[in-house]
């Protein structure tokens, strides 16, 4: 993907329907929890580099089921929190990958919040066990069936599950992913992912999302897939 290509992706992924439990972390403010009202740009800058470092070699796609507040929300990245970018976590594989190498990270989330930046287990998770498999971060895409980040009414730290009509919104931003990287393989993780993929006819496999008690079986059916 280009660079003007991938300008364009950001540029078109705006989710434009008023006074929906949506937000969109590329072209709003939270303005509860932004350090800055600079986060949108930050946020979109460290997209525009995350798809930029993968050009020519990334050869899977994770497709998830949407956003979270303890992730994409701050770092406008699907499953990769702030404590991944800024090396906080307590993982120690997590501390040495570069997501954004050779991009200085900036948080967008106020120290006041959580001081060392918002963790989410499902990043955790993910990460964790696609460099264990031995992957490195640029020969994997990570993104969501709905890439916005769907919360509860009035509460942007929260997270609620994307519906049918949200999730198919997603999907012309899919399209433009896998027509503009070589993917050698698509997974869906969980069921919303790999629904509208079937429906969009594109060949997938699929794993059990790590959420909810999910964590070893989706290890496994990973490892199991990466190991072929």
């Amino acid at each position: 993907m280009k660079d003007s290509k991938i300008e364009g992706f950001i540029a078109d992924i705006r989710y434009k329907v008023e006074g929906s439990p949506v937000f969109d972390p590329w072209w709003e403010v939270d303005p509860e929890n932004d350090k800055s009202p600079s986060g949108p740009l930050i946020r979109r800058r460290q997209l525009k580099h995350y798809l930029s470092l993968r050009r020519g070699k990334a050869r899977l796609l994770l497709l998830g089921e949407a956003l979270g507040y303890q992730g994409g929300h701050f770092t406008g990245i699907a499953m990769t929190s702030e404590r991944i970018l800024l090396k906080n976590s307590n993982h120690p594989l997590l501390n040495e990958v570069n997501v954004l190498d050779g991009l200085e990270i900036k948080r967008t989330s106020k120290e006041e919040i959580k001081v060392l930046g918002f963790s989410e287990p499902t990043a955790t998770i993910v990460w964790r066990v696609m460099l264990e498999a031995g992957l490195e971060s640029e020969q994997f895409i990570i993104w969501n069936a709905f890439p916005w980040h769907p919360h509860r009414k009035g509460d942007l730290l929260s997270n609620r599950t994307p519906t049918e009509n949200e999730i198919a919104r997603g999907l012309p931003f899919i399209k433009r992913l896998i027509d503009s990287y070589d993917f050698e393989l698509i997974v869906a993780v969980g069921n919303k992912a790999s629904a509208i993929l079937n429906i969009a006819g594109i060949e997938h496999s699929h794993v059990r999302h790590p959420a909810n008690g999910g964590a070893k079986k989706f290890a496994t059916q990973m490892q199991a897939l990466l190991s072929v």
